[in-house]
């Protein structure tokens, strides 16, 4: 199973794209109902680009790479192979979203994507789901040419892992927006905040858990310190709350230490 046809053509999409360009797979062709989008993702992966459903290529694997709520409709609105593997990129929709008369699956790449902007997939867990061992087989030798990193896991697993992903990418990096805002009123810049992120993460990604390495006024018992910032943030009731509530967490959280 090597001839690919990318469904979609967002972040993910062209991550992807760019990946498969590189692997021993075959990228044939980039389906997008945006046009001028899907032919910029082909050039970035020297494949060819589609929006004309009657002219969809043949191909081993489709992998819809479109947002959550479209993945029903836009599967079953297109004329796909009954041969073809017909996979999903989603970590909190179930393979069932997926017309059962498919060969469905689902791929996985646990990772966040922006445009523009490559990533080595080598480096990215891909989560499959399939409903027989055969194509879960299947599906793990097509995602090993883009990453060693291949893990078998149904719904409720993924469901539970795009929770915790949404937590330590989504969450933090709105940390570093609202560190940012709140330098800003000092006037300085998010530089300065950046060495501390660095080190903040390298801590984390060296340690055993991230819980041992937990530093600041809130591991530490420090009222003190936090009813300042509280003072601080008297103005903005939304930022307020939140600092309260991840203290609140991280004080919680170093009692089980």
């Amino acid at each position: 199973m090597k001839r690919t046809v990318i469904i979609g053509s967002g972040n993910l999409a062209e991550a992807l794209a760019r990946a498969i360009d590189r692997s021993s797979l075959q990228l044939v062709q980039i389906f997008s109902r945006n046009a001028r989008r899907a032919e910029e993702v082909a050039r970035l992966s020297h494949t060819a680009a589609e929006s004309d459903p009657a002219r969809l290529a043949d191909a081993d694997i489709y992998i819809i790479a479109v947002s959550d709520r479209a993945i029903a409709e836009v599967a079953a609105s297109l004329p796909l192979p009954p041969s073809a593997v017909v996979a999903h990129t989603s970590g909190s929709t179930p393979l069932e979203a997926l017309p059962d008369h498919m060969r469905r699956a689902v791929f996985y790449p646990l990772q966040t994507y922006t445009k523009g902007r490559e990533v080595d997939f080598g480096k990215i867990p891909i989560f499959i789901e399939a409903e027989s061992e055969e194509l879960r087989n299947t599906l793990r030798d097509y995602a090993l040419h883009l990453s060693d990193k291949v893990i078998f896991a149904d719904s409720a697993t993924r469901g539970e892992l795009h929770l915790a992903a949404v937590m330590v990418c989504n969450f933090t990096n709105q940390m570093y927006a609202l560190g940012e805002e709140i330098a800003a009123r000092s006037g300085l810049g998010f530089e300065v905040l950046k060495p501390l992120i660095e080190e903040t993460t390298a801590k984390a990604l060296a340690a055993a858990s991230p819980r041992d390495v937990q530093t600041g006024p809130a591991v530490r018992g420090d009222l003190a310190t936090q009813e300042r910032h509280c003072k601080l943030l008297e103005q903005e009731p939304l930022t307020l709350n939140i600092y309260k509530l991840i203290s609140q967490s991280i004080w919680e959280t170093s009692k089980k230490i």
